[in-house]
């Protein structure tokens, strides 16, 4: 199918985006790689009046280390950067490999990690990371620059705190302890598809080989990726090991809410979070960091 007829703008600068994205009003969409935007159109699904190109706009494809070792991520960033730039790859590993799992190569290639957050699909691997990482979004719109946390940005499904007229800028993640334990795993029914279910962890340890900080989410297991406190509660101050894992994962369906779909019935996706969180973790603890 062909998508209906729209207008095309190409914007020079952010406040250009800006401001054109404001006089055309809430049927115009900014768009990047556009590869969830563009399959929407064709199936007519998603209609714009008009579509504001941003890839222009160079400085939003910057990656940079700030003083505080934060890593800062344009929006503009492509999928497949996030898994080759040895820049994002040593500083947060744990991003670079989950964008190994996100669809193919040729999606990778065009896809970036502003659009994938922005669409808030709730089973992509990005915002669950994102979440699971504390990071903070930037934005800019009409009414000026803010910054929202992960924790307060995913609201429902494909729906999150961006208001009317807003450009997702950047993406800063904390500081990444070169000795932190992580891991990444999940479900999914071909190589390439959405996950049926995914967790993401990381811990940190103390001088008594405790877990003093961790992060966890879950992707695919409710209406958005969602923050594990449960778990994370269950691990922390503790020793890892296989029954400390094991109990963390017995917390998992405490915090999420799965769906039935054609694909995987809400039962299965509760039973296969559990079992994921005690592979990551695993996985997490058997790294040699």
């Amino acid at each position: 199918m062909k998508p209906p007829k729209f207008s095309y703008l190409a914007p020079e600068s952010v406040k250009n985006a800006i401001a054109m994205k404001q006089e055309l009003g809430e049927n115009a969409r900014y768009i990047a790689g556009g590869q969830s935007l563009v399959p929407m159109m064709n199936f007519r699904v998603a209609a714009p009046s008009a579509l504001i190109d941003l890839n222009g706009l160079t400085e939003l494809s910057k990656v940079s280390l700030s003083s505080d070792s934060a890593l800062n991520i344009g929006a503009l960033t492509r999928t497949r950067r996030l898994e080759n730039d040895p820049k994002i790859t040593g500083a947060h590993p744990l991003l670079a490999a989950a964008a190994r799992h996100i669809a193919h190569a040729q999606i990778r290639n065009r896809g970036t990690i502003g659009g994938s957050i922005a669409h808030a699909d709730p089973a992509a691997e990005l915002p669950g990371i994102v979440l699971a990482c504390d990071a903070e979004i930037e934005l800019q719109g009409p009414r000026g620059f803010r910054t929202v946390h992960a924790v307060d940005f995913f609201e429902s499904v494909f729906t999150t705190a961006l208001e009317e007229g807003e450009l997702l800028l950047n993406i800063k993640f904390p500081r990444w302890p070169k000795d932190r334990k992580w891991g990444f795993q999940e479900v999914s029914r071909r190589e390439g598809d959405y996950a049926l279910v995914g967790i993401a962890a990381w811990f940190d340890l103390d001088a008594t080989s405790s877990i003093s900080a961790c992060g966890l989410s879950a992707i695919g297991a409710a209406d958005t990726p969602v923050r594990l406190t449960k778990s994370e509660a269950a691990l922390l101050g503790s020793v890892p090991s296989l029954p400390l894992f094991e109990k963390a994962a017995a917390e998992v369906t405490a915090d999420i809410d799965p769906f039935d779909d054609v694909h995987a019935s809400a039962i299965y996706r509760c039973e296969v979070a559990a079992a994921l969180a005690i592979r990551t973790l695993t996985e997490a603890w058997e790294r040699d960091t």
